[in-house]
């Protein structure tokens, strides 16, 4: 909570070139299937949330916008690529697995349904195993060492060159 007791939520892209901050109540919050989502997010659907209502602050470097539509733009980390932010003309919404804790961020409702991949409500009925399952065919795995930004706002990033 900031001071004045409004919820203060962050997050940003995944090498952490850019960051956002989110200071009051987030909106509503939506899975859309249609195919411009699919293809800016480079998946089955786009998590959106609204953040209409609150402030949204870049805290370290700022989206690069596409236009997808007349009165669409959507935001994108220049240097990895993270889908961030959908903006029209009634406001803007952030891509939900963006945010540090993206887990308290539910969808309560679908858009774009038109365009929705076939398999898509199969998906949870498919095996799951988790990445490390994945060791004995994939033993570069024992040596994996992600480069991601953590889920928290950092001073710097990144912290020291990378090979």
């Amino acid at each position: 909570m900031s001071l004045d007791n409004r919820p203060v939520y962050t997050g940003g892209c995944q090498c952490g070139a850019v960051r956002f901050r989110v200071e009051g109540a987030l909106g509503d919050a939506s899975v859309c299937h249609c195919r411009m989502c699919q293809k800016a997010s480079g998946n089955f659907y786009l998590p959106l949330v609204s953040v209409r209502g609150a402030k949204v602050d870049w805290t370290r470097g700022e989206p690069k916008r596409f236009r997808s539509s007349n009165v669409v733009w959507r935001g994108f980390c220049a240097e990895c690529g993270t889908p961030l932010t959908f903006e029209a003309p009634d406001g803007m919404a952030l891509a939900i697995a963006a945010f540090d804790d993206p887990a308290g961020i539910a969808p309560t409702i679908q858009w774009g349904t038109e365009a929705k991949l076939p398999y898509v409500d199969s998906i949870p009925r498919l095996p799951g195993e988790d990445t490390m399952a994945d060791i004995g065919s994939a033993p570069y795995l024992a040596e994996l060492v992600s480069y991601q930004h953590p889920d928290h706002d950092t001073d710097q990033w990144p912290p020291e060159e990378r090979p």
